[in-house]
């Protein structure tokens, strides 16, 4: 698939260090020229240096990141993700700006509303005009690459995920699961993601 370069997409910053609860990395930040909106690289170590360095792809979850909701597993996984590039002493995360899978935080709230009187979180999106899952990642691949990665170990239980980064150019040695963050809130949610959408969820779901 063709893939245009960052510079056609982006506007890079400068890279500044960002200490953190799992250690120091580093931030930049890259605009989108069509429409501002600002995507975040976290990078820890030396990833261009390793063969496959370890690479979470996080799209953005207000409720779940910021205030813990546990409606979903969001904000366990970005831990989750740092924790283990802090372990490894490199990897990189890359924070997309696709709040509610790609409908935007308002929209995200109107699907918990229609998920509260009995829809899924499928059945909520496509109620409200939607794709099940309206995420693209060809901005990930583009940063991926302008930093000099081609092959990776991801960290997703999304096999659309690892789909669509092998079909932009990526090389995926290897599907890392992560599998945090159920709770009594959450079980109907990570079930619908296993059944519905074919996440490769090993947990104990209904």
């Amino acid at each position: 698939m063709f893939q245009q370069p960052y510079e056609a997409l982006f506007e890079k910053s400068v890279t500044v260090p960002i200490p953190t609860e799992y250690g120091q990395f580093r931030m930049t930040v890259f605009t989108e020229l069509a429409n501002s909106r600002e995507h975040i690289l976290l990078e820890m170590g030396e990833p261009e240096r390793e063969k496959a360095p370890l690479v979470r792809v996080h799209s953005e979850c207000a409720t779940g990141d910021l205030f813990g909701s546990k409606r979903c597993d969001c904000g366990e996984q970005l831990n989750y993700a740092l924790k283990r590039i802090a372990e490894e002493g490199s990897g990189v995360l890359i924070y997309l700006r696709q709040e509610g899978r790609g409908i935007g935080l308002a929209n995200k709230m109107m699907a918990y509303q229609l998920q509260d009187q009995g829809m899924d979180t499928v059945e909520a999106n496509l109620r409200l005009g939607f794709e099940a899952d309206q995420r693209s990642y060809d901005l990930a691949a583009s940063i991926l690459e302008s930093i000099g990665l081609k092959q990776l170990r991801l960290l997703t239980n999304n096999p659309e995920k690892v789909r669509s980064l092998t079909e932009l150019g990526l090389i995926i040695k290897q599907r890392l699961a992560i599998e945090v963050g159920l709770v009594v809130e959450n079980q109907t949610y990570l079930a619908t993601k296993k059944n519905r959408m074919g996440h490769l969820l090993g947990l104990a779901l209904p």
